[in-house]
């Protein structure tokens, strides 16, 4: 029904409603203003309905209505007398049925009226549900449709009927299993076909998802139950066993051949060499709780750049259910001779294997080592990676126990960042010979580091490159130290200081200003506590009590 000259302000109609059973539902005017008019259209007869205080109802009949006295006998039990006293009404009735249950794809028809079918009107409903016009549409027209909307829309869009749950898994192409028994029974291949990133690790972990108890750790988070501890790290029976990893592996290389980035937990050489027969396009691949012999099944995947190997990590795996030594890292690099980016996170490894990455895998341009176990003397391999870019240590105890002779160190003439988070940054010979290594870089980032004091950091004066230097939360730095080191840089251009609690802005020397003067960028945030003192200033916030509160006097 179409609403013209307005809405209904004052009131509303419910209509008229004919159930299965035949009975009909009241017709309710409440205050209806005289100056509403409802139409109903797409009818033989025309009927116009002028709601005022009156309740007049007028109709302009086209047709003859035929089958009357069936239609009155039929009907007059149910309906009020108003709509027999004008047999206008009753060809509207009959009409309505008509239009309701015509199909919506076919056309109207020139004939005459046939003599009705009386006895199917205890069918007839005057609230039908709208017929779905999605339907006429393909599956690919509607998936286009479906796909130019907002992503946060598309978990509701889903809920909409079976049709568009269908069509909204074919728009997933990133999905983390929690639930392993979704990847072993199918459903995920039937859900979500076109999947193209597909995380694992969660599901490899066998854990009670009802348990309330939650470990959350840089990587991850995951339930345990009370049987969780053992010397502090998952039990081996925790994870998934690696034929069984294997078999949803095999599963997942034969539906997802266009598959680009894998994660899982516990794979073994035949799962993963399953996955470098049926997934050529595959780029990504991470990897947790794998040995070295695991290694050898990724050889095969010609087109990888990105691996993430986690080997050792507190509170998660142990070294008797992960270790990665320099047979596994020398037998990545001879498979793997594409790699552009790689993260080794508990790994162990020496000289060796990092000199084996850095002659097979000629492509690195970014090498991240979190929480490394690595043997003394490792820095020196670094020399051989001859297009690295970027260096990442993120919560190392130590960068190197013993980096040996300077002359013997080399250096990586093609690094521009150092990056350093987390870190215990004590030993001064380790961080003497991280910045000759890294003599050429561009950007240093220091973050939380642990253990930089001011003769600490001045071995940074090594690097005469620097461009850009930040420093965050680093709270045993102080104002000398750090003039000491930019006054010597002659090319820096940015600077960002932020949470150094022990930089004091009442200590910058003009020297310093000067420089601050010139920079294209300066972020100047070092003391949180005078920063806070400041933007408080005149507020009357920050004092004690009792001098804040005052009692008001008579």
């Amino acid at each position: 029904m179409d609403v013209d000259d307005g809405e209904l302000i004052d009131g509303g109609v419910r209509g008229i409603h004919l159930g299965l059973n035949g009975r009909c539902s009241a017709f309710n005017l409440l205050s209806v203003s005289r100056y509403n008019v409802a139409t109903v259209s797409n009818l033989t007869a025309t009927v116009i309905f002028t709601l005022t205080a009156r309740l007049e109802v007028k109709a302009t009949p086209t047709t003859k209505c035929p089958g009357e006295a069936k239609l009155h006998k039929l009907l007059k039990p149910f309906l009020p007398d108003i709509w027999f006293r004008d047999r206008t009404l009753k060809h509207v009735i009959y009409k309505m049925q008509l239009h309701f249950y015509r199909p919506l794809s076919s056309a109207p028809s020139t004939s005459p009226p046939s003599e009705p079918d009386l006895t199917s009107f205890h069918s007839v409903s005057f609230d039908p549900s709208p017929p779905d016009y999605t339907s006429l549409l393909s599956d690919e027209l509607l998936l286009n449709i479906l796909s130019k909307l907002p992503i946060s829309q598309h978990v509701s869009n889903s809920l909409v009927c079976k049709r568009w749950l269908h069509l909204h898994g074919r728009l997933v192409y990133s999905l983390k299993v929690a639930d392993w028994s979704f990847v072993t029974s199918g459903r995920v291949f039937t859900r979500f076909p076109n999947l193209t990133d597909l995380d694992l690790v969660r599901s490899c972990i066998q854990m009670p998802k009802s348990s309330g108890i939650i470990v959350t750790h840089k990587i991850m988070s995951v339930h345990v139950d009370t049987h969780f501890i053992l010397d502090g790290f998952l039990e081996e029976t925790a994870l998934l066993p690696s034929n069984a990893v294997d078999q949803g592996l095999r599963m997942i290389a034969g539906k997802y051949p266009n598959l680009q980035r894998l994660a899982a937990t516990g794979a073994s050489e035949e799962g993963l060499l399953r996955i470098a027969e049926e997934c050529p396009t595959l780029q990504e691949l991470e990897l947790h709780c794998c040995g070295d012999l695991a290694l050898r099944g990724i050889a095969g995947i010609k087109n990888l750049q990105v691996v993430k190997l986690m080997g050792f990590i507190g509170v998660f795996y142990n070294s008797t259910i992960s270790t990665i030594s320099d047979i596994g890292l020398t037998l990545l690099a001879q498979g793997c001779r594409r790699l552009v980016k790689l993260e080794l996170c508990g790994c162990e490894g020496s000289y060796d294997g990092i000199k084996a990455i850095g002659q097979c895998c000629q492509m690195l341009e970014e090498l991240t080592l979190s929480e490394h176990r690595m043997d003394g003397g490792w820095l020196a391999g670094l020399s051989f990676c001859g297009n690295l870019k970027t260096l990442r240590l993120r919560s190392c105890k130590s960068i190197d126990k013993s980096p040996g002779a300077d002359e013997h160190l080399g250096s990586c003439l093609t690094l521009e960042e150092l990056h350093l988070q987390g870190c215990q940054i004590r030993d001064k010979q380790s961080v003497k010979a991280l910045f000759l290594v890294c003599e050429n870089v561009r950007d240093i980032v220091l973050h939380d580091c642990w253990g930089l004091e001011d003769d600490v950091f001045s071995l940074a004066s090594i690097c005469r490159r620097v461009k850009l230097l930040s420093l965050e939360g680093c709270s045993l730095l102080t104002i000398k130290g750090l003039e000491l080191v930019v006054l010597s840089w002659k090319e820096l251009q940015r600077l960002r200081v932020m949470s150094c609690n022990n930089i004091k802005d009442t200590e910058v020397t003009p020297e310093l200003a000067t420089l601050f003067s010139v920079l294209k960028e300066l972020i100047w945030r070092p003391d949180s506590r005078s920063l806070l003192s400041s933007n408080l200033a005149g507020t009357g916030m920050g004092r004690k009590g009792d001098r804040f509160f005052k009692r008001s006097k008579d």
